[in-house]
């Protein structure tokens, strides 16, 4: 690109590096599906036992030496570090592997770059890529100088190096712009459903837990779902039609993960503003997955880095079909109310216990009670009935009408509002025999 490095391949050499202290301890296996789904041809773990990292390799010259070793006999292209490197690290170990070296940081972006498939999602990964460059480039070429005696032979005033670092900044300056244009458009779109009383629910959780795929199995849709790590990352939305509430939109985010860069963060923003704008959070929970409470504590953080922690939570046990024993139910809290939700979004099993758990969530936005309509009202009491809203019906001495109807609040306003009436006009508290 802007600078002149080894050229990487597929051949790699993973290196973990296994510290005591467990906030900063990363998972090998997690690592190794990582590496695969960035499409690496796994030559070899080697794990290096560190409880103190140096400033020039981050771990010792003998193990340097004996990973350079391994790099010739195997004649491997790249070699990944589960852990950040800074850019002198990075550049010194590929002085001394004579091969591409790529960090946690690196290896994340490139899954990031084959999976964007949308406009928005490719200028996220861009400026992600861009940020973590900007600090990589290294000495200025040669066929530029500052400054050189002689008739035609004077530069430009600036280095190569210079060169790349203005381009860059330039570009950086340029996306972001354009996601704040995404942004403005989102924060539209979100005040056009906030407008129809239309809620929103949010799919939140760790990198491979069936996020897609419940998905899919809720909304009949078909969006990319498969057993690899940040599968989705691109946001999708589609809606909902839930019993009692009505219309909901349900958005697919992309997956948490242990140790998420603060710059993806950053740069993923317009992306996690539909979690942190959500009336409801759906948090799927891997329910196989034996660091699953590492996991949750993960997701937990990356939601109060985006200011998403304090909205209502509803948690899902996903994969319940590779579990024995577990049928698919509810799990209230001490009032009662629906705390998490075990099924098998694969199987398509528990579904209806979730919309259910929803539905009772979001129960504010539901009216149950009786309506007092007038005779001049006899067409909206036709309409009622042909939303299948009505629940009973009475007459009193007058000829007034006595509804007792279960509907979305949206659509009581909509179709009241059509007569010039207001609900709270004509409401009555008590219930119909």
């Amino acid at each position: 690109m802007f600078f002149e490095r080894p050229g990487g391949g597929e051949r790699a050499i993973l290196v973990h590096l296994e510290g005591q202290d467990p906030e900063v301890r990363e998972d090998p296996q997690e690592f190794q599906e990582l590496a695969r789904s960035a499409g690496a041809d796994m030559v070899a773990l080697v794990v290096v036992p560190r409880q103190q990292f140096t400033a020039k390799y981050l771990i010792g010259s003998g193990k340097v030496d004996e990973l350079h070793d391994l790099v010739r006999a195997e004649q491997v292209e790249l070699v990944i570090f589960n852990h950040t490197l800074t850019p002198s690290q990075e550049r010194n170990l590929e002085r001394a592997f004579e091969c591409r070296v790529l960090d946690r940081t690196g290896l994340i972006l490139d899954i990031f770059a084959q999976r964007a498939r949308t406009h928005e999602g490719k200028l996220q990964v861009e400026l992600a890529q861009l940020n973590h460059v900007s600090t990589r480039l290294v000495r200025g070429w040669t066929h530029l100088e500052r400054q050189k005696g002689g008739i035609g032979l004077r530069g430009p005033g600036e280095t190569q190096l210079e060169t790349d670092r203005r381009l860059l900044r330039v570009r950086i300056r340029q996306i972001k712009h354009r996601l704040d244009k995404v942004r403005s458009q989102r924060e539209q779109a979100r005040r056009g459903r906030k407008r129809a009383e239309i809620p929103s629910i949010s799919l939140v959780g760790y990198t491979n837990a069936g996020k897609s795929t419940l998905f899919n199995a809720l909304t009949t849709s078909d969006v990319y779902a498969a057993n690899q790590l940040f599968a989705t990352l691109d946001p999708t939305l589609r809606r909902l039609d839930l019993s009692d509430i009505g219309p909901v939109v349900l958005a697919d985010t992309v997956g948490f993960i242990r140790h998420l860069p603060h710059k993806l963060v950053e740069a993923f923003r317009a992306t996690l503003e539909e979690s942190s704008n959500a009336d409801l959070l759906v948090h799927v929970i891997d329910a196989h997955e034996p660091e699953r409470d590492a996991q949750v504590e993960q997701v937990l953080a990356v939601l109060a880095e985006i200011g998403a922690d304090q909205l209502p939570i509803l948690e899902v046990y996903n994969k319940l079909d590779l579990l024995d024993g577990i049928p698919p139910h509810i799990q209230r809290d001490a009032e009662g109310n629906p705390e998490r939700v075990w099924l098998s979004a694969r199987d398509g099993l528990g579904l209806e216990l979730l919309e259910q758990a929803i539905a009772e969530l979001l129960g504010d936005n539901l009216f149950a009670g009786v309506l007092r309509l007038p005779q001049t009202l006899a067409k909206l009491r036709a309409q009622f009935f042909e939303a299948g809203a009505v629940q009973a019906e009475e007459h009193d001495e007058s000829g007034t009408t006595l509804l007792s109807v279960r509907l979305p609040r949206v659509e009581l306003n909509r179709l009241v509002s059509r007569e010039g009436w207001e609900p709270d006009a004509f409401i009555e508290q008590h219930t119909l025999q």
